[in-house]
C-alpha cells in the first residue's frame, strides 16, 4: 500500500499531537500505531525485540513520524528505560497506549508462579508505572479544551469467564479495566482522560 492510502478515511485530525504505543512492533499495537500515523501524530513505539522492532519502524515510517525503543514494561528498569527516552523525544505528551501484553496458557493444577507473574507484570504492573512515569509528559500536554488520553487495551477476557486455562491473563484484564476506573478518577480533574477497551478475540500474534 502505498504512503499516501489509507486503509480508513480521516476520521479526525491528529497533527501536532505526540502519541506512545507500548507493544508497537506487531498485532494490535502495530495496527494502533498505523491509525495514529495515518491521523497526523508523531509516534513512539516499544518493544522488547529488537528485531521486530526495526522492522515495524521501517513499515511505519512510510506513514508518518515514527520512533522506535526497546523496553521491557514488566519491569520497573524497563518502564523507567522507555520514560526517559520518550521525554526526550515528547517532553509533552498527548496520547498514551498501553498496549504491551502477555498470556499464558497451563493446566490449573500446573499453573506456576512465573507463568502468573510474567503476565500480571506485563499487563498490570506495566500499565500502572508507565502510566505514573510518564504523568509530568501528560500533565504538559492536556488542557481543559483539549485533553491528554490514556487508553489501556483489556480484554473481553476481563468481563466474562473465557473456559481457557489463561488465569493469570484473565485476571490481569479484570485488573486492567478497573485500575482503568480508579486513574480516570484521579487523572480526570486534571484533564487526562482514561479509558479502556476490550478487544475480543483477534487475527494477529500478541
Amino acid at each position: 500500500m502505498a504512503a499516501d492510502q489509507s486503509p480508513h478515511p480521516r476520521l479526525f485530525s491528529l497533527e501536532g499531537k505526540t502519541a506512545v504505543v507500548t507493544g508497537g512492533s506487531r498485532g494490535i499495537g502495530a495496527m494502533i500505531a498505523r491509525g495514529l500515523l495515518d491521523a497526523g501524530a508523531s509516534v513512539v513505539i516499544s518493544s522488547r525485540k529488537q528485531s521486530e522492532l526495526d522492522d515495524a519502524r521501517i513499515a511505519l515510517s512510510a506513514f508518518g513520524d515514527v520512533h522506535a525503543i526497546r523496553a521491557d514494561v514488566s519491569t520497573l528498569e524497563g518502564v523507567e528505560k522507555l520514560a526517559a527516552e520518550v521525554a526526550a523525544h515528547f517532553p509533552t505528551l498527548n496520547i498514551l497506549v498501553n498496549n504491551a501484553g502477555a498470556t499464558w496458557g497451563m493446566p490449573l493444577d500446573d499453573f506456576s508462579e512465573h507463568a502468573w507473574d510474567k503476565v500480571m507484570d506485563t499487563n498490570v504492573k506495566g500499565v500502572f508505572f508507565l502510566t505514573q512515569r510518564l504523568l509530568p509528559n501528560l500533565r504538559a500536554g492536556a488542557t481543559a479544551d483539549d485533553p491528554a488520553r490514556v487508553i489501556n487495551i483489556g480484554s473481553i477476557d476481563g468481563l466474562h469467564v473465557n473456559p481457557m486455562d489463561t488465569y493469570s491473563y484473565a485476571a490481569s484484564k479484570a485488573g486492567v479495566h478497573h485500575l482503568t476506573r480508579a486513574l480516570a478518577k484521579k487523572l480526570g480533574p486534571q484533564h487526562i482522560t482514561v479509558n479502556a477497551v476490550a478487544p475480543g478475540p483477534f487475527e494477529s500474534k500478541m
